[in-house]
């Protein structure tokens, strides 16, 4: 039998919602995440409220988003962790008709370890998380020296994007 090609990775989930009961919903996905086989959670942010960001930038008119970051460890190869955090989306009712729509629940794979790489379904580390202050915010409130491969720093990438990601208080969750 051959060795496996994987021995696991530290991977970056990032959340979002702003439709139905934002927070729960997140912290349920969350916790469902957590029940994977193969996916240990190492940390998880306080949700974050942002404006919602559409195809033609920041839409002040449609339902703000919830975001938080988890950091997990997981033996899940990355589609392999794609395809559960898609079932999980599903199971909260997520629905792809827009691109950029609003939704209930919305569960990207930021970095894994530091896989570089992009194909029709997964592009690592995220295309655009590195402009996102409602992903790094949170990532960073996690992890202070954390970094996007072929990007940099997270604290460098958040100091130079809109700061629009604030805290929300724990009793919204």
């Amino acid at each position: 039998m051959n060795a496996p090609l994987f021995e696991g990775a530290r991977a970056v989930l990032a959340f979002g919602s702003n439709l139905g009961n934002r927070g729960e919903t997140i912290v349920e996905a969350m916790a469902e995440i957590a029940q994977l086989p193969g996916v240990e959670t190492i940390g998880e942010s306080s949700l974050y409220e942002t404006v919602a960001v559409k195809l033609h930038g920041i839409d002040p008119d449609a339902p703000a988003y919830l975001n938080a970051v988890s950091i997990v460890f997981t033996t899940l190869e990355p589609h392999d962790l794609l395809a559960a955090l898609n079932e999980i989306e599903l199971r909260h009712g997520r629905v792809r008709e827009e691109r950029w729509g609003d939704r209930t629940l919305d569960i990207d794979l930021i970095t894994y370890g530091t896989l570089e790489q992009s194909d029709e379904t997964l592009t690592l580390p995220h295309p655009r998380a590195w402009q996102r202050d409602f992903v790094l915010a949170p990532w960073l409130e996690l992890d202070p020296d954390a970094t996007i491969p072929a990007r940099g720093r997270v604290d460098e990438l958040l100091a130079s994007t809109d700061d629009t990601a604030r805290r929300t208080p724990s009793e919204t969750m």
